[in-house]
């Protein structure tokens, strides 16, 4: 596809942040559009910056063919389980919509290992409520990833991700086989396996889970696409 414009949202976060690297530096995005609340430092030729209230989403620019969300908080930042529905469900689903509305053919998502709109867990409950109502709004592709614990360099510090981080240093080589999708996984591995899947044109729903996002994060992945999908 030539001509290949993105629009972020969530993209100082974690992933994020590493996601907007990745399609700053991939010839295949000739703009990339990113979402902020605040102005930012930073620049450059492709990237142009979109000051947002997500109470009331801004117009949209024209021609933007891929639509990346990587929002996400915690309860304990957010403050209260409705503040972090209102983040992690309320806004996807809101910038959902508009990039529909804008004619935006691919969107994609992070969310959770065990998102289930019928699960017991809070977290993983709400991860899968925002999958099930942006899947209802038929995008030509809706990709779903799925990361376990996630490393990288936060600009916050979380205590029970940083011992998580630590114990998954661990346990990591003892998962095998089905286990190995709750390995913990870095960022920008997350982030390069959505831009390779927005890059390999598919169509359809993906459900990319961790083990697989390890693969298709990889620097071979765009030559063994078809084998890993």
């Amino acid at each position: 596809m030539n001509h290949r414009v993105a629009i972020v949202a969530g993209g100082t976060g974690l992933v994020g942040g590493e996601l907007v690297q990745e399609l700053l530096i991939d010839p295949s995005w000739d703009k990339v559009y990113l979402l902020v609340r605040k102005p930012l430092e930073w620049t450059h030729a492709k990237l142009e910056l979109i000051l947002t209230d997500w109470e009331k989403l801004p117009e949209l620019p024209q021609g933007v063919t891929d639509a990346f969300c990587t929002l996400g908080t915690t309860i304990g930042k957010a403050g209260s389980k409705e503040k972090f529905k209102k983040v992690d469900l309320e806004y996807p689903i809101s910038f959902a919509k508009v990039c529909k509305e804008k004619g935006v053919k691919s969107f994609f998502i992070v969310t959770a290992l065990g998102a289930d709109p019928n699960s017991f867990v809070f977290y993983n409950q709400v991860k899968g409520e925002v999958e099930a109502e942006i899947s209802k709004l038929g995008f030509e592709t809706f990709g779903i990833f799925r990361p376990s614990l996630l490393e990288g360099d936060r600009k916050e510090f979380r205590l029970g991700e940083k011992i998580g981080s630590k114990l998954a240093f661990l346990i990591n080589p003892l998962l095998l086989g089905p286990f190995k999708k709750y390995r913990s996984i870095h960022a920008k591995t997350v982030a390069k396996s959505m831009v390779n899947l927005a890059w390999s044109d598919q169509k359809g729903k993906k459900i990319i889970e961790s083990d697989k996002i390890q693969v298709l994060g990889s620097s071979s992945a765009r030559a063994n696409l078809d084998s890993i999908l």
